[in-house]
């Protein structure tokens, strides 16, 4: 794999599938149905996967390539793959609130390399280099020039004093009885994704996820926080996270940063 190409395919067709989910948040108004799953979808969603994946197709036409949007790619099993959740968070963009993103990175050997998350309400994006190392972009955020690169790390975590962010949408009982094993000293909720990348940045500490997810929902941010130096293991036996399970599903996970003294499930 060419990294360099990589990263620059990404980023830019990250940026014009948050273009298009944008022209969609700021118009009147959108539909929304439900998908099999009970699980809410827009034309946003569909939108910006039908951008993405003929950009990854076309620039990676030997990759495989699993969509959420697309069921049938869900049968595809590979080495190496790229993933992507074009709209992660369709519940905060049916609600107009701002943590949705756009998710797009690339499987290797059942870990996430190489990622890039972005926030295009919040204009935050955040992604790998070629190397793997992590960084955040500010400024115009334009397709076609890139704007200042931040690198970003994890923190030295206090165990006495803990940042904890967790689910917006998907807060739930299990979730605040597991934090509560922690001594905190702020807790924060975000959607979608921009948790892995608040963990990654040293924003907060320790991210716990007691629920359902999906490989798409994880990659890119777990492929951040790789890269600034950031872990994620399953809730059960704290062993890695990994990628290419059969259907894609997650188990119960916990993202953070070294250092935090991770209590049993």
């Amino acid at each position: 794999m060419d990294f360099d190409r990589l990263t620059a395919v990404m980023r830019r067709l990250a940026l014009e599938a948050g273009d298009c989910i944008m022209q969609i948040y700021n118009s009147d108004d959108f539909e929304v149905r439900s998908k099999s799953d009970q699980s809410p979808v827009t034309e946003a969603d569909e939108a910006a996967d039908e951008l993405i994946s003929a950009g990854l197709r076309a620039e990676f036409p030997d990759i495989t390539l699993v969509t959420e949007e697309q069921a049938a790619s869900h049968s595809d099993r590979a080495d190496k793959f790229l993933i992507v959740d074009p709209l992660d968070g369709t519940k905060e963009f049916v609600q107009r609130r701002g943590d949705f993103t756009v998710n797009i990175a690339y499987v290797e050997n059942g870990v996430p390399t190489r990622g890039i998350v972005y926030a295009p309400a919040k204009k935050r994006m955040f992604f790998t280099d070629a190397t793997g190392a992590s960084f955040e972009e500010t400024g115009a955020l334009a397709p076609e020039k890139m704007g200042e690169l931040t690198p970003i790390r994890v923190s030295t975590p206090d165990n006495k004093a803990l940042y904890v962010v967790a689910s917006k949408s998907h807060r739930d009982a299990a979730t605040d009885d597991y934090i509560a094993k922690y001594e905190t000293a702020d807790m924060k909720s975000a959607g979608s994704s921009l948790k892995f990348c608040l963990v990654a940045t040293g924003e907060a500490d320790i991210y716990p996820r007691v629920g359902r997810t999906m490989e798409w929902d994880t990659a890119a941010g777990h492929a951040v926080l790789n890269g600034a130096g950031g872990r994620v293991v399953r809730f059960d036996d704290h062993s890695p996270l990994t990628y290419g399970k059969p259907g894609y599903e997650n188990p119960f996970f916990i993202a953070y940063a070294p250092g935090v003294d991770l209590q049993p499930a």
